[in-house]
């Protein structure tokens, strides 16, 4: 009997065009093997709906976008035995990255033909789920100036960052990891399942999605001359070898601040309070990876 397989296709994520995309899931997924339906969401949330309804009558469920899709559509399907596919379509598309999932579309929709299935580890933020990266700090605040730009794509984000930082002043932190306390002056802190945000830049270099772990990653101030040489080491893997990151790995952490803020889940902006809590969800969502992912 062959596989349903539901496709959710955000039109406008990553200010990418995806007209093409049904025509090039029906040339190149295997027939043989799966029954696709293809979907176009229509506003926010829809793809949350269509993958709730997708529990119990598909074996997968495919998110086309970016990092919001993916989270919004794994929100859904969390704990249930239906498995998550990727196309990656967004600005960064990290956790794709982080699985092997091709960049490519084509080979995107082939690798999704070798149904290589995962149990990866999933994370909450104040009781709202997470699958690669959430944060607070200089990366939230971009986040939450990027989410109003009508331009999107990695160029820009790097402008925004550039405009912004000259005027960013680092904040004080209380933060609990699994019991000890740790009071740190942060420029931003990273709560990090897999090892990058996107586009490559990796703040946590060995980080796992099936260790039952999360990486808080303290990026503490360091001088304006050092910005570049900073994105470089996430570029290169080697963040952990500077002086100003400090990466310590827990399953429940809880993170005290003196006002209201950004955080992103997975690079979407919310504006929250004073006090957060982080706890990971161990083996908690099937996905499908890419050839190259290695698994623990």
């Amino acid at each position: 009997m062959k596989r349903k397989v539901l496709f959710i296709i955000n039109p406008v994520s990553g200010g990418k065009r995806k007209d093409e995309v049904p025509d090039l899931i029906q040339k190149n997924l295997d027939i043989n093997i799966f029954e696709p339906t293809i979907v176009f969401t229509t506003g926010a949330m829809h793809a949350s709906e269509l993958a709730q309804n997708a529990v119990g009558n598909y074996e997968y469920v495919v998110a086309v976008g970016g990092d919001g899709t993916v989270n919004e559509i794994a929100s859904s399907i969390v704990g249930t035995d239906t498995a998550l596919g990727i196309l990656p379509f967004g600005s960064g598309n990290g956790l794709a990255r982080f699985l092997g999932i091709p960049m490519d579309t084509v080979k995107a929709i082939k690798t999704l033909n070798e149904e290589r299935v995962e149990v990866i580890d999933s994370a909450k933020l104040n009781g709202q789920y997470f699958f690669n990266m959430a944060g607070m700090g200089f990366d939230a605040h971009i986040s939450e100036v990027f989410s109003h730009y009508k331009t999107r794509g990695f160029g820009a984000y790097v402008r925004s960052a550039f405009r912004e930082i000259v005027n960013y002043k680092s904040e004080n932190y209380h933060i609990e990891i699994d019991g000890a306390a740790y009071e740190r002056q942060a420029f931003m802190l990273s709560f990090a399942n897999s090892s990058q945000y996107g586009n490559n830049a990796h703040v946590s270099p060995h980080a796992s999605v099936q260790d039952g772990l999360l990486d808080v990653c303290i990026i503490k101030p360091f001088p304006l001359y050092r910005f570049i040489e900073m994105g470089l080491r996430m570029f290169t893997k080697t963040s952990e070898g500077t002086k100003y990151v400090e990466i310590i790995r827990g399953k429940n952490i809880l993170v005290k601040r003196s006002k209201d803020g950004p955080v992103h889940l997975d690079g979407e902006p919310q504006i929250l309070g004073t006090e957060t809590e982080i706890n990971v969800v161990p083996n908690s969502v099937k996905i499908i990876t890419g050839s190259s992912f290695n698994s623990n």
